[in-house]
């Protein structure tokens, strides 16, 4: 049976569609707005969104550095307390377990956020690859996490909080932050390739801080927004999702995320992997329909006639107003501009090969 985030009534309340996601029942739209228009307000003024189903685990002791250098791929032995980091977390064959971010609170504890529909395997890895002196927690249930996006968030946050707790830099956050009476983690970052925060606070407080966000923004143009909108936001933003741009059979530099594999690091689980497979054969490409249509995952790719991938997911862009896919095809195959063909429904259309991200913000 699916789980209910505390602001389940909260979004009945708003006119919230409920769907089954990651074993969560969750809003993927509301009455009165519906994906496009919520996808249009981050865009142009601010969203709220309900992110409660996100895990949160916890490092702790003199070796919690020493862990998360072994069983992440990047490299955090330099990154700042305040700071967050984004990682890959690969399995012995070098296939991505889960994308994730690490906050760092002090030089011995670590909060780190793990995607909802990999909870359980991550907290099971994890635990399975602990040593020395430290202490392990998940902690997923003791918060709600909500997360405020759009060009109007600032101004929003301004009115809630001391200007000396605003984190300031892109990924960094503020642990103990009043947000209008709420204490709460305040992060810049989020999903949508737009400014914004995300707030992280106590079960208890999650019904309060998601009204008083609401009530705050209301002059600014806030709407709740659900999955739907937030699917459609982080493709145009060219962002990789678990399970479409990467999963456990493909390596992150297969997917364009080398950035976040530190390969100089002594050791990491699955370095030996991805060193033994060599220069990778595949990469992830962005793709804008120029004929009519709309294309999903699983659509072959075709170039010269010649099948080269597969796209991993696919939309159409409300903010351009096109529709855009990403997928996954043998190197050097293409380049920016290629005219390629994608399969759809026994049909071939056409599209050509773009940068990511597709929105230029």
């Amino acid at each position: 049976m699916d789980l209910k985030t505390p602001l389940y009534d909260a979004h009945l309340e708003a006119g919230g569609k409920m769907v089954s996601f990651a074993g969560y029942t969750l809003p993927v739209q509301y009455k009165g707005s519906g994906v496009i228009k919520e996808h249009l307000a981050v865009r142009n003024q601010v969203g709220l969104f309900d992110v409660s189903h996100m895990g949160e685990v916890v490092y702790e002791g003199k070796d919690a550095l020493a862990n998360l250098q072994y069983v992440l791929t990047n490299d955090f032995s330099n990154l700042e307390i305040g700071r967050v980091r984004y990682a890959l977390m690969c399995n012995d064959n070098g296939g991505v377990i889960d994308d994730l971010l690490v906050y760092k609170c002090s030089d011995d504890k670590y909060l780190v956020v793990v995607n909802a529909a990999n909870r359980a395997k991550d907290v099971s890895w994890m635990k399975q690859h602990l040593f020395g002196e430290v202490t392990f927690s998940d902690q997923s249930d003791q918060y709600v996490q909500l997360a405020l996006q759009g060009p109007n968030a600032k101004e929003m946050i301004g009115q809630l909080i001391k200007e000396e707790d605003i984190p300031k830099k892109y990924y960094s956050f503020t642990e103990h932050a009043d947000v209008g009476g709420v204490s709460c983690i305040l992060s810049r970052t989020g999903y949508t390739g737009e400014f914004g925060y995300e707030l992280y606070c106590r079960p208890e407080d999650g019904v309060t801080l998601w009204h008083l966000l609401l009530e705050t923004g209301k002059s600014l143009g806030i709407i709740p927004c659900g999955l739907g909108a937030r699917d459609t936001l982080r493709l145009e933003a060219g962002m990789p999702l678990y399970g479409h741009e990467m999963n456990e059979e493909i390596t992150p530099l297969e997917t364009d995320l080398s950035f976040a594999v530190k390969m100089q690091k002594k050791d990491f689980i699955g370095k030996k992997a991805i060193i033994e497979r060599g220069e990778p054969k595949i990469t992830r490409i962005g793709l804008q329909l120029t004929d009519r249509g709309i294309v999903r995952e699983g659509a072959d790719v075709y170039f010269n006639e010649k099948k080269i991938g597969q796209t991993t997911s696919g939309t159409m862009c409300p903010y351009i107003n096109k529709a855009c896919a990403m997928a996954l095809v043998e190197k050097e195959s293409v380049v920016i501009g290629s005219l390629i063909e994608v399969e759809v429904r026994g049909k071939k259309i056409a599209a050509e090969v773009v940068e990511i991200p597709f929105v230029k913000k």
